[in-house]
């Protein structure tokens, strides 16, 4: 996938007032508006200087685009981290114009097809509009449930033109349970309302921060577990961790790297737990002095073992 570089696309510098981004985008729809236009390649340019403004008119949308930097050129290969949004707060969600079915999948990739990462729509009511950020949390958080204080930003235009970001910081009870990718709302914690209408509530998407011993996927961890060939050759009691505490793993005798070992109910906890699996990997000690290389080659002449003989080799 490539970047764009919406700057470049609408020709203006990257600290361009909003007024200023709004006459670019004139002068260039009406340059390129495949009905009038003569210019080579006029609907395809048209199609980019409308994305290009869907992000920047925005200033929220602009603002966490500027976060992936700007040393980012139009056309690299492209992959947004997977926490570039973190923390930003973004109203609301629905597309202010354009069409949203002909962007690229770099626009995609950063703010969804349906508005902000395929949130619902904004809602044109005296209700003030639903809020939403991503945050990321402690895995160990989902199993115990916790308080955390969280920073958002969210941004607001200057009295130059140009969006400044601001913070907030909110006191957020994480449930016990929460997966990955499931909502926290924070009723009335969203964008104010008009008049006598009520605040909008904030969604917070939940992500765990990676971690150097698990990996979630929905309710069920997963677990590689280093293990001595011994213990996987002539089975072993181990101690293994889990977010919820050390347990007791029975490895079966004649176990093989890749073998997965499950422990129902040890996943993050809901109605039906999820299950909690360990996955082996026989970890060779180095032949490193004499007479660990003694006893390889001892090893060895005792087994008369052929890894490849299924190759025919």
């Amino acid at each position: 996938m490539e970047f764009k570089d919406y700057y470049q696309i609408m020709d203006i510098k990257r600290d361009a007032t909003q007024d200023e981004i709004k006459r670019a985008y004139r002068k260039l729809a009406r340059k390129y508006h495949p009905d009038v236009s003569k210019e080579p390649e006029a609907e395809v340019r048209f199609k980019e200087v409308g994305e290009a403004y869907e992000v920047l008119k925005d200033p929220e949308k602009r603002a966490a685009y500027d976060q992936l930097g700007a040393n980012w050129k139009e056309g690299q290969d492209f992959r947004p981290p997977p926490d570039w949004d973190q923390g930003f707060e973004f109203h609301g969600g629905g597309f202010t114009g354009g069409d949203a079915e002909q962007f690229s999948d770099f626009f995609e990739s950063l703010f969804g097809r349906g508005g902000f990462g395929g949130r619902r729509q904004r809602e044109f009511h005296a209700r003030g509009e639903d809020t939403y950020a991503k945050i990321l949390i402690d895995l160990e958080d989902a199993y115990q449930g916790a308080t955390r204080t969280l920073t958002l930003k969210h941004s607001e235009l200057g009295p130059d033109g140009r969006p400044q970001l601001k913070e907030r910081m909110l006191n957020v009870r994480i449930p016990k349970g929460v997966r990955q990718g499931q909502n926290i709302r924070l009723t009335g914690q969203g964008g104010a309302g008009a008049g006598k209408g009520g605040a909008g509530d904030l969604y917070l998407e939940v992500e765990f921060k990676p971690h150097p011993f698990y990996k979630a996927e929905g309710k069920d961890i997963y677990l590689n577990l280093p293990v001595a060939p011994w213990e996987a050759a002539l089975g072993a009691t181990v101690k293994v961790p889990t977010p919820s505490g050390t347990v007791d793993l029975k490895i079966p005798p004649n176990s093989w790297s890749g073998r997965k070992l499950r422990l129902k109910g040890r996943g993050i906890p809901a109605k039906e737990s999820g299950d909690f699996y360990v996955v082996l990997e026989i970890a060779l000690p180095k032949a490193d002095t004499d007479k660990a290389k003694a006893v390889y080659a001892e090893f060895e002449k005792a087994l008369g073992f052929n890894p490849r003989a299924r190759l025919g080799v």
